[in-house]
C-alpha cells in the first residue's frame, strides 16, 4: 500500500473522507498539510475526534509533509494526503515533483469563487495553478466521492456548476 490519494478538500477531515473514501480505500492514515494546524495541538485533537479507531490521523507543514513522504509511501497502510487549499498543493507537488496525481474533493463558496461543480467552486487564481499543475504533467480531476467518476481538470473548468 501507499498513500492513495492526494487531495484538495476545504473541510479536510470530515465524514465524506473518513467513510465515503476512508473504508473503500481501506485507509491506514490521513495526513493533513496544513501549516497553520501544524502548530494548533488543539486543532489536531479537534480533526482526530472525526476519525474511528485504527486511523491515524498526522498534521505537517509543506515542508514537513514534503520531507517525510518517502515514508508516507512507505508505509504499508493505504493513506490519504490531504490539503485545505489549491495554493498548499501546489507548495507541496513544487517540493515534491513526484506528486502525479491530485484530485479535487471539496472547494465550497466563497465570495472570490465561481461554481464549476456543485462540490467544487474556483478563483481565478486557483484555476491559473491548477492549469499549472497540469502543464507538469500532474493528473488533475474532480471526485467528491468513490462511487462517481473522475471529472478531468478541462471539463471542471468548462462547467458552469449546474452540474
Amino acid at each position: 500500500m501507499t498513500l492513495e490519494l492526494f487531495r484538495i478538500d476545504d473541510r479536510l477531515v470530515h465524514g465524506q473522507v473518513v467513510i465515503g473514501w476512508g473504508l473503500p480505500h481501506a485507509l491506514g492514515f490521513l495526513v493533513v498539510v496544513d501549516d497553520a494546524i501544524a502548530a494548533a495541538p488543539w486543532e489536531q485533537e479537534l480533526y482526530r475526534m472525526g476519525t474511528p479507531e485504527g486511523m491515524e490521523v498526522r498534521f505537517a507543514t509543506v515542508d514537513e509533509a514534503a520531507a517525510a513522504l518517502p515514508g508516507y509511501q512507505a508505509d504499508a497502510r493505504a493513506g490519504m494526503l490531504l490539503t485545505a487549499d489549491v495554493a498548499t498543493m501546489v507548495r507541496l507537488v513544487d517540493s515534491v515533483p513526484a506528486v502525479q496525481q491530485v484530485t479535487i474533493g471539496g472547494l465550497h463558496h466563497r465570495t472570490d469563487r465561481v461554481p464549476r461543480l456543485r462540490f467544487v467552486f474556483l478563483s481565478p487564481s486557483e484555476e491559473t495553478a491548477l492549469r499549472g499543475l497540469a502543464a507538469r504533467g500532474v493528473h488533475v480531476s474532480a471526485q467528491d466521492v468513490p462511487t462517481s467518476a473522475p471529472i478531468p481538470l478541462e471539463a471542471v473548468l468548462a462547467a458552469d456548476g449546474t452540474e
